[in-house]
Protein backbone atom coordinates (compact mmCIF):
# COMPACT_ATOMS: atom_id res chain seq x y z
CA UNK A 1 0.00 0.00 0.00
CA UNK A 2 1.13 3.47 -0.90
CA UNK A 3 -1.04 5.34 2.28
CA UNK A 4 -2.01 4.03 5.30
CA UNK A 5 -6.01 3.85 4.85
CA UNK A 6 -8.03 5.72 7.68
CA UNK A 7 -10.91 7.90 7.98
CA UNK A 8 -10.28 9.60 4.03
CA UNK A 9 -10.96 5.95 2.87
CA UNK A 10 -14.41 6.36 1.68
CA UNK A 11 -13.15 9.12 -0.12
CA UNK A 12 -11.04 7.11 -2.36
CA UNK A 13 -10.68 3.37 -3.30
CA UNK A 14 -6.78 2.55 -2.24
CA UNK A 15 -6.55 0.07 -4.18
CA UNK A 16 -7.27 2.30 -7.46
CA UNK A 17 -5.42 4.91 -6.34
CA UNK A 18 -2.42 2.33 -5.73
CA UNK A 19 -2.40 0.75 -9.26
CA UNK A 20 -3.15 4.20 -11.50
CA UNK A 21 -0.26 5.42 -10.01
CA UNK A 22 1.88 2.57 -10.58
CA UNK A 23 0.65 2.36 -14.02
CA UNK A 24 1.75 5.63 -15.10
CA UNK A 25 4.28 6.75 -12.80
CA UNK A 26 6.40 3.34 -13.94
CA UNK A 27 6.66 3.91 -17.38
CA UNK A 28 7.27 7.43 -17.27
CA UNK A 29 9.96 6.92 -14.53
CA UNK A 30 11.93 4.47 -17.53
CA UNK A 31 11.05 7.09 -19.40
CA UNK A 32 12.88 9.32 -17.42
CA UNK A 33 15.54 7.32 -16.80
CA UNK A 34 16.24 6.65 -20.95
CA UNK A 35 16.37 10.02 -21.18
CA UNK A 36 18.72 10.83 -18.80
CA UNK A 37 20.94 8.10 -19.81
CA UNK A 38 21.00 9.92 -23.52
CA UNK A 39 22.10 12.64 -21.87
CA UNK A 40 24.72 10.33 -19.56
CA UNK A 41 25.66 8.49 -23.05
CA UNK A 42 27.32 12.02 -24.08
CA UNK A 43 28.93 12.55 -21.00
CA UNK A 44 30.51 9.90 -20.18
CA UNK A 45 31.82 8.90 -23.63
CA UNK A 46 32.96 12.73 -24.17
CA UNK A 47 34.56 12.92 -20.46
CA UNK A 48 36.82 10.08 -22.00
CA UNK A 49 37.47 12.38 -25.07
CA UNK A 50 38.24 15.43 -22.83
CA UNK A 51 37.04 18.33 -20.67
CA UNK A 52 36.61 20.60 -23.44
CA UNK A 53 34.82 18.21 -25.90
CA UNK A 54 32.46 17.67 -22.67
CA UNK A 55 32.34 21.16 -21.65
CA UNK A 56 31.34 21.96 -24.85
CA UNK A 57 28.09 19.56 -25.29
CA UNK A 58 27.03 20.37 -22.33
CA UNK A 59 26.71 24.32 -22.63
CA UNK A 60 25.61 23.87 -26.38
CA UNK A 61 22.98 21.79 -25.16
CA UNK A 62 21.69 25.00 -23.02
CA UNK A 63 20.10 26.05 -26.32
CA UNK A 64 18.10 22.07 -26.51
CA UNK A 65 17.57 23.13 -23.28
CA UNK A 66 15.73 26.42 -23.16
CA UNK A 67 13.19 25.35 -26.06
CA UNK A 68 12.44 22.34 -24.66
CA UNK A 69 10.69 24.16 -21.17
CA UNK A 70 9.33 26.55 -23.60
CA UNK A 71 7.84 23.64 -25.03
CA UNK A 72 7.52 21.48 -21.44
CA UNK A 73 5.38 25.09 -20.83
CA UNK A 74 3.43 25.03 -23.62
CA UNK A 75 2.14 21.53 -23.33
CA UNK A 76 1.24 21.63 -19.52
CA UNK A 77 -0.97 24.58 -20.23
CA UNK A 78 -2.41 22.45 -22.63
CA UNK A 79 -2.90 19.27 -20.01
CA UNK A 80 -4.31 21.53 -17.97
CA UNK A 81 -7.10 21.52 -20.57
CA UNK A 82 -6.47 18.44 -21.82
CA UNK A 83 -6.71 16.23 -18.66
CA UNK A 84 -9.87 17.74 -17.75
CA UNK A 85 -11.48 16.88 -21.26
CA UNK A 86 -10.13 13.80 -21.14
CA UNK A 87 -12.80 13.61 -17.61
CA UNK A 88 -15.33 15.31 -19.55
CA UNK A 89 -15.02 12.65 -22.52
CA UNK A 90 -14.64 15.61 -24.81
CA UNK A 91 -12.08 13.82 -27.36
CA UNK A 92 -12.69 16.33 -30.58
CA UNK A 93 -11.67 19.38 -28.13
CA UNK A 94 -8.48 17.03 -27.04
CA UNK A 95 -7.56 17.06 -30.46
CA UNK A 96 -8.29 21.12 -31.44
CA UNK A 97 -5.80 21.76 -28.21
CA UNK A 98 -3.25 18.96 -29.95
CA UNK A 99 -3.38 21.19 -33.43
CA UNK A 100 -2.32 24.32 -31.30
CA UNK A 101 0.36 22.48 -29.84
CA UNK A 102 1.86 21.11 -33.06
CA UNK A 103 1.40 24.72 -34.92
CA UNK A 104 2.85 26.67 -32.13
CA UNK A 105 5.79 24.01 -31.16
CA UNK A 106 6.51 23.57 -34.72
CA UNK A 107 6.86 27.70 -35.20
CA UNK A 108 9.17 27.49 -32.34
CA UNK A 109 11.41 24.50 -33.34
CA UNK A 110 12.18 26.42 -36.73
CA UNK A 111 13.34 29.98 -35.03
CA UNK A 112 15.35 28.54 -32.70
CA UNK A 113 17.31 25.78 -35.20
CA UNK A 114 17.57 28.60 -37.49
CA UNK A 115 18.58 31.27 -35.06
CA UNK A 116 21.49 28.62 -33.51
CA UNK A 117 22.57 27.75 -36.91
CA UNK A 118 22.95 31.50 -37.73
CA UNK A 119 25.10 32.17 -34.61
CA UNK A 120 26.47 29.42 -33.19
CA UNK A 121 29.86 31.23 -32.05
CA UNK A 122 27.25 34.30 -30.25
CA UNK A 123 25.68 31.58 -28.56
CA UNK A 124 28.68 29.71 -27.29
CA UNK A 125 30.00 32.70 -25.90
CA UNK A 126 27.05 33.53 -23.88
CA UNK A 127 28.40 30.69 -21.37
CA UNK A 128 31.76 30.64 -21.85
CA UNK A 129 34.94 32.75 -23.03
CA UNK A 130 37.30 29.38 -23.52
CA UNK A 131 38.59 29.55 -26.87
CA UNK A 132 38.70 25.80 -26.87
CA UNK A 133 35.37 25.36 -25.38
CA UNK A 134 33.40 27.47 -27.67
CA UNK A 135 35.07 25.81 -30.58
CA UNK A 136 33.57 22.25 -29.43
CA UNK A 137 30.18 23.83 -28.66
CA UNK A 138 29.96 25.42 -32.28
CA UNK A 139 30.95 21.99 -34.28
CA UNK A 140 27.87 20.02 -31.87
CA UNK A 141 25.41 22.91 -32.46
CA UNK A 142 25.72 23.08 -36.21
CA UNK A 143 24.63 19.52 -35.98
CA UNK A 144 22.04 19.14 -33.48
CA UNK A 145 19.78 22.35 -34.83
CA UNK A 146 18.39 20.22 -36.96
CA UNK A 147 16.55 18.04 -34.58
CA UNK A 148 14.91 21.41 -32.92
CA UNK A 149 11.91 20.90 -35.53
CA UNK A 150 11.58 17.14 -35.29
CA UNK A 151 12.47 17.28 -31.32
CA UNK A 152 9.49 19.65 -30.90
CA UNK A 153 6.91 17.89 -32.63
CA UNK A 154 7.65 14.48 -30.55
CA UNK A 155 7.66 15.87 -27.57
CA UNK A 156 4.80 18.39 -28.11
CA UNK A 157 2.98 14.82 -29.08
CA UNK A 158 3.67 12.67 -26.77
CA UNK A 159 3.10 15.24 -23.67
CA UNK A 160 -0.62 15.47 -24.98
CA UNK A 161 -0.82 12.31 -24.84
CA UNK A 162 0.29 10.94 -21.33
CA UNK A 163 -2.03 13.74 -20.45
CA UNK A 164 -4.93 10.85 -22.12
CA UNK A 165 -2.95 8.38 -19.76
CA UNK A 166 -1.38 6.98 -22.70
CA UNK A 167 2.12 7.01 -21.53
CA UNK A 168 3.60 3.63 -22.60
CA UNK A 169 4.48 4.85 -26.25
CA UNK A 170 6.92 7.46 -24.77
CA UNK A 171 8.29 4.88 -23.04
CA UNK A 172 8.70 2.48 -26.10
CA UNK A 173 10.03 6.03 -27.95
CA UNK A 174 12.52 6.81 -26.28
CA UNK A 175 14.11 3.35 -25.58
CA UNK A 176 14.25 2.69 -29.28
CA UNK A 177 16.30 6.25 -29.27
CA UNK A 178 18.91 5.01 -26.31
CA UNK A 179 20.12 2.05 -27.93
CA UNK A 180 20.53 4.17 -31.61
CA UNK A 181 21.65 6.91 -30.15
CA UNK A 182 24.52 5.04 -27.83
CA UNK A 183 25.78 2.36 -30.86
CA UNK A 184 25.94 5.42 -33.05
CA UNK A 185 27.74 7.90 -30.36
CA UNK A 186 30.62 4.70 -29.62
CA UNK A 187 31.00 4.41 -32.76
CA UNK A 188 31.90 7.84 -34.12
CA UNK A 189 32.99 9.37 -30.83
CA UNK A 190 35.69 6.98 -31.12
CA UNK A 191 36.59 5.75 -34.51
CA UNK A 192 35.00 2.23 -33.86
CA UNK A 193 34.63 -0.61 -36.87
CA UNK A 194 37.53 1.32 -39.06
CA UNK A 195 34.28 4.65 -38.85
CA UNK A 196 36.02 8.16 -38.69
CA UNK A 197 36.80 8.81 -34.86
CA UNK A 198 34.74 12.50 -35.06
CA UNK A 199 34.64 12.80 -31.35
CA UNK A 200 32.46 16.01 -30.18
CA UNK A 201 30.58 15.44 -33.82
CA UNK A 202 29.76 11.97 -33.48
CA UNK A 203 27.71 12.45 -30.95
CA UNK A 204 25.64 15.18 -32.73
CA UNK A 205 24.96 13.00 -35.34
CA UNK A 206 24.58 10.10 -32.93
CA UNK A 207 21.93 12.42 -31.33
CA UNK A 208 20.47 13.28 -34.89
CA UNK A 209 19.51 9.75 -35.94
CA UNK A 210 17.86 9.16 -32.59
CA UNK A 211 15.68 12.24 -33.09
CA UNK A 212 14.86 11.10 -36.40
CA UNK A 213 13.76 7.65 -34.86
CA UNK A 214 11.88 9.30 -32.48
CA UNK A 215 9.74 10.86 -35.38
CA UNK A 216 9.03 7.73 -37.64
CA UNK A 217 8.01 5.68 -34.21
CA UNK A 218 5.20 8.44 -33.46
CA UNK A 219 4.30 8.70 -36.58
CA UNK A 220 3.99 5.59 -37.48
CA UNK A 221 2.38 4.72 -33.47
CA UNK A 222 -0.58 7.83 -34.31
CA UNK A 223 -1.30 7.17 -37.83
CA UNK A 224 -1.90 3.27 -37.25
CA UNK A 225 -2.44 2.47 -33.64
CA UNK A 226 -4.06 5.73 -31.60
CA UNK A 227 -7.48 5.81 -32.69
CA UNK A 228 -8.64 8.04 -29.65
CA UNK A 229 -6.61 10.83 -30.65
CA UNK A 230 -5.59 11.73 -33.78
CA UNK A 231 -3.50 14.52 -35.10
CA UNK A 232 -5.98 16.44 -37.72
CA UNK A 233 -4.48 18.82 -40.64
CA UNK A 234 -7.53 20.58 -40.52
CA UNK A 235 -6.94 21.68 -36.54
CA UNK A 236 -3.13 22.46 -36.94
CA UNK A 237 -4.07 24.72 -39.88
CA UNK A 238 -7.46 26.73 -38.23
CA UNK A 239 -6.78 27.17 -34.82
CA UNK A 240 -10.24 26.54 -32.79
CA UNK A 241 -10.33 30.31 -31.70
CA UNK A 242 -12.08 29.76 -28.34
CA UNK A 243 -9.66 26.96 -27.04
CA UNK A 244 -7.32 29.31 -28.15
CA UNK A 245 -7.91 31.83 -25.94
CA UNK A 246 -8.32 28.84 -22.93
CA UNK A 247 -5.17 28.01 -24.43
CA UNK A 248 -3.06 30.99 -24.45
CA UNK A 249 -4.94 31.96 -21.29
CA UNK A 250 -3.41 28.96 -19.06
CA UNK A 251 -0.43 27.95 -21.47
CA UNK A 252 0.75 31.39 -21.07
CA UNK A 253 1.75 31.63 -17.32
CA UNK A 254 3.09 28.55 -17.95
CA UNK A 255 5.35 29.15 -20.93
CA UNK A 256 6.76 32.24 -19.29
CA UNK A 257 7.21 30.20 -15.89
CA UNK A 258 9.35 27.58 -17.47
CA UNK A 259 11.07 30.17 -19.76
CA UNK A 260 11.83 32.31 -16.35
CA UNK A 261 13.05 28.90 -14.64
CA UNK A 262 14.82 27.59 -17.84
CA UNK A 263 16.65 30.77 -18.79
CA UNK A 264 17.88 30.77 -14.92
CA UNK A 265 19.47 27.22 -15.15
CA UNK A 266 20.49 28.43 -18.30
CA UNK A 267 22.17 31.67 -16.32
CA UNK A 268 23.50 29.53 -13.75
CA UNK A 269 25.57 27.50 -16.49
CA UNK A 270 26.73 30.79 -17.60
CA UNK A 271 28.08 31.95 -14.27
CA UNK A 272 29.23 28.38 -13.92
CA UNK A 273 30.98 28.15 -17.64
CA UNK A 274 32.93 31.36 -16.43
CA UNK A 275 34.59 29.61 -13.32
CA UNK A 276 36.41 27.59 -14.98
CA UNK A 277 36.43 24.12 -17.41
CA UNK A 278 36.86 22.04 -14.21
CA UNK A 279 33.35 23.20 -12.80
CA UNK A 280 31.82 22.86 -15.89
CA UNK A 281 32.43 19.56 -16.33
CA UNK A 282 32.05 18.70 -12.71
CA UNK A 283 28.73 20.31 -12.99
CA UNK A 284 27.47 18.11 -16.17
CA UNK A 285 28.29 15.23 -14.14
CA UNK A 286 26.16 16.44 -10.92
CA UNK A 287 23.17 17.27 -12.82
CA UNK A 288 22.78 13.97 -14.67
CA UNK A 289 22.96 12.78 -11.35
CA UNK A 290 20.13 14.87 -10.02
CA UNK A 291 18.31 13.52 -12.43
CA UNK A 292 18.79 10.00 -12.32
CA UNK A 293 18.04 10.41 -8.36
CA UNK A 294 14.65 12.04 -9.79
CA UNK A 295 13.14 9.86 -12.84
CA UNK A 296 10.45 8.17 -10.52
CA UNK A 297 9.73 11.90 -8.41
CA UNK A 298 9.41 13.81 -12.02
CA UNK A 299 6.75 10.76 -13.08
CA UNK A 300 5.08 11.31 -10.09
CA UNK A 301 4.49 15.14 -10.56
CA UNK A 302 3.29 14.28 -14.11
CA UNK A 303 0.90 11.35 -12.47
CA UNK A 304 0.22 14.14 -10.05
CA UNK A 305 -1.38 16.59 -13.09
CA UNK A 306 -3.31 13.45 -15.21
CA UNK A 307 -4.63 12.12 -12.29
CA UNK A 308 -5.96 15.36 -10.16
CA UNK A 309 -6.45 17.21 -13.92
CA UNK A 310 -8.95 14.50 -14.69
CA UNK A 311 -11.07 13.93 -11.56
CA UNK A 312 -11.53 17.69 -11.56
CA UNK A 313 -13.28 17.40 -14.71
CA UNK A 314 -15.51 14.99 -13.71
CA UNK A 315 -16.67 17.11 -10.61
CA UNK A 316 -14.98 15.16 -7.97
CA UNK A 317 -13.53 18.16 -5.84
CA UNK A 318 -12.85 16.21 -2.81
CA UNK A 319 -11.25 13.30 -4.29
CA UNK A 320 -8.64 15.66 -6.20
CA UNK A 321 -7.51 17.18 -2.56
CA UNK A 322 -7.13 13.49 -1.37
CA UNK A 323 -5.23 12.76 -4.48
CA UNK A 324 -3.32 15.34 -3.70
CA UNK A 325 -2.76 15.01 -0.22
CA UNK A 326 -1.29 11.51 -1.07
CA UNK A 327 0.89 12.45 -3.94
CA UNK A 328 2.73 15.55 -1.58
CA UNK A 329 3.78 12.35 0.57
CA UNK A 330 4.93 10.45 -2.28
CA UNK A 331 6.81 13.37 -3.68
CA UNK A 332 8.74 13.66 0.12
CA UNK A 333 9.48 9.63 0.17
CA UNK A 334 10.61 10.37 -3.82
CA UNK A 335 12.91 13.10 -2.82
CA UNK A 336 14.43 12.10 0.28
CA UNK A 337 15.48 8.08 -1.37
CA UNK A 338 16.96 10.41 -4.37
CA UNK A 339 18.68 12.79 -2.00
CA UNK A 340 20.27 9.46 -0.40
CA UNK A 341 21.04 7.81 -3.54
CA UNK A 342 23.58 11.16 -5.08
CA UNK A 343 25.07 11.16 -1.66
CA UNK A 344 26.12 7.15 -1.45
CA UNK A 345 27.19 7.26 -5.15
CA UNK A 346 29.68 10.20 -4.86
CA UNK A 347 32.64 8.07 -4.41
CA UNK A 348 31.83 5.62 -7.52
CA UNK A 349 31.18 8.60 -10.06
CA UNK A 350 34.29 10.15 -8.83
CA UNK A 351 36.34 7.09 -9.72
CA UNK A 352 34.12 5.85 -12.88
CA UNK A 353 35.09 8.97 -14.87
CA UNK A 354 38.84 9.38 -13.96
CA UNK A 355 38.29 12.97 -12.74
CA UNK A 356 41.43 13.55 -10.70
CA UNK A 357 42.54 17.16 -9.33
CA UNK A 358 40.19 20.44 -9.05
CA UNK A 359 37.76 18.83 -10.84
CA UNK A 360 37.23 15.73 -8.79
CA UNK A 361 37.22 18.13 -5.92
CA UNK A 362 34.51 19.71 -7.43
CA UNK A 363 32.32 16.96 -8.28
CA UNK A 364 32.58 16.08 -4.43
CA UNK A 365 31.60 19.09 -3.55
CA UNK A 366 28.79 19.92 -6.07
CA UNK A 367 26.99 16.28 -5.69
CA UNK A 368 27.30 16.96 -1.36
CA UNK A 369 25.23 20.16 -2.82
CA UNK A 370 22.50 17.91 -4.96
CA UNK A 371 21.76 15.48 -2.04
CA UNK A 372 19.72 17.92 -0.68
CA UNK A 373 18.77 19.89 -3.56
CA UNK A 374 17.09 17.43 -4.75
CA UNK A 375 14.65 16.58 -1.72
CA UNK A 376 13.23 20.52 -1.91
CA UNK A 377 13.05 20.28 -5.71
CA UNK A 378 10.64 17.14 -5.74
CA UNK A 379 8.40 18.56 -3.47
CA UNK A 380 8.31 22.11 -5.28
CA UNK A 381 7.88 19.94 -8.75
CA UNK A 382 4.78 17.84 -7.35
CA UNK A 383 3.54 21.20 -6.37
CA UNK A 384 3.77 23.21 -8.99
CA UNK A 385 3.62 21.35 -12.04
CA UNK A 386 1.32 18.39 -10.14
CA UNK A 387 -1.31 19.81 -8.22
CA UNK A 388 -1.59 23.71 -8.99
CA UNK A 389 -1.73 23.53 -12.43
CA UNK A 390 -3.59 20.57 -12.81
CA UNK A 391 -6.50 23.10 -11.49
CA UNK A 392 -5.45 25.95 -13.53
CA UNK A 393 -3.46 27.35 -11.01
CA UNK A 394 -0.47 28.45 -13.23
CA UNK A 395 0.35 32.07 -12.45
CA UNK A 396 1.85 31.74 -8.90
CA UNK A 397 4.46 28.96 -10.49
CA UNK A 398 5.35 31.97 -12.70
CA UNK A 399 5.46 35.09 -10.21
CA UNK A 400 7.79 32.52 -7.81
CA UNK A 401 10.50 31.64 -9.79
CA UNK A 402 10.68 34.87 -11.30
CA UNK A 403 11.45 36.14 -7.64
CA UNK A 404 13.33 33.01 -6.42
CA UNK A 405 15.42 32.49 -8.64
CA UNK A 406 16.01 35.75 -10.92
CA UNK A 407 15.79 38.10 -7.43
CA UNK A 408 17.60 35.19 -5.09
CA UNK A 409 19.81 32.39 -6.04
CA UNK A 410 20.84 33.91 -10.14
CA UNK A 411 21.36 37.71 -8.65
CA UNK A 412 23.24 36.95 -5.11
CA UNK A 413 25.22 33.96 -6.80
CA UNK A 414 26.43 36.24 -9.85
CA UNK A 415 27.38 38.56 -7.11
CA UNK A 416 29.43 35.64 -5.11
CA UNK A 417 31.15 34.82 -8.41
CA UNK A 418 32.17 38.20 -10.03
CA UNK A 419 31.81 40.93 -7.42
CA UNK A 420 32.73 39.26 -4.02
CA UNK A 421 35.09 36.24 -6.04
CA UNK A 422 34.20 33.79 -3.53
CA UNK A 423 35.07 30.21 -3.49
CA UNK A 424 33.47 28.34 -6.08
CA UNK A 425 31.69 25.46 -4.29
CA UNK A 426 29.91 28.31 -2.25
CA UNK A 427 28.80 30.16 -5.19
CA UNK A 428 27.36 26.98 -6.30
CA UNK A 429 25.30 26.44 -3.24
CA UNK A 430 24.12 30.29 -3.44
CA UNK A 431 23.24 29.12 -7.35
CA UNK A 432 20.85 26.19 -5.77
CA UNK A 433 19.63 27.66 -3.09
CA UNK A 434 16.22 28.24 -5.32
CA UNK A 435 14.29 25.44 -4.58
CA UNK A 436 14.73 25.93 -0.86
CA UNK A 437 13.55 30.09 -1.19
CA UNK A 438 10.31 28.00 -3.03
CA UNK A 439 9.70 25.26 -0.55
CA UNK A 440 7.17 27.07 2.27
CA UNK A 441 5.54 29.77 -0.49
CA UNK A 442 4.48 26.37 -2.18
CA UNK A 443 3.29 24.52 1.16
CA UNK A 444 1.54 27.64 2.29
CA UNK A 445 -0.26 28.02 -1.07
CA UNK A 446 -1.25 24.51 -1.31
CA UNK A 447 -3.10 24.68 1.94
CA UNK A 448 -4.67 28.01 0.34
CA UNK A 449 -6.37 25.37 -2.40
CA UNK A 450 -6.91 28.17 -4.68
CA UNK A 451 -5.56 25.60 -7.22
CA UNK A 452 -8.73 23.77 -7.14
CA UNK A 453 -10.75 25.08 -10.11
CA UNK A 454 -12.35 23.12 -13.49
CA UNK A 455 -12.05 24.94 -16.21
CA UNK A 456 -13.35 23.38 -18.74
CA UNK A 457 -16.18 24.59 -20.79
Amino acid sequence: MLFKPGKRAAVVDGDNFNSRVIALVVPMALQNLINVGVTATDVIMLGRVGEKALSGASLAGQVLFVLNLFLFGMTSGACVLTAQYWGKNDRDAIEKVLGIVIRLAEMAGIAFMVLTLLFPGLIMRIFSNDPEVIAEGCKYLRIVALTYPVTVFTMGYLNVMKSVEKVLISTIVYASSLVLNFVVNAILIFGLFGAPKLGIVGAAIGTLCARVLELLIVLFYARCFNHDVKVRLAYVLHMDPVLLKDFLHYSGPVILNELFWGLGYSANAAIVGHLGSSAVAANSVAHVCRQLAQVVVFGLGNATAIMIGKVIGEGRTALAQEYARRFVRLSLAGGVIGGALIFLIRPLVIAGLSFEGQTAVYLNAFLGIMAYYVVAQALNTDLVVGIFRAGGDTRFGMILDMTSMWGGSILFGWLAAFVFQWPVVAVYVILLADEIIKLPLCLWRYRQKKWLKNVTR
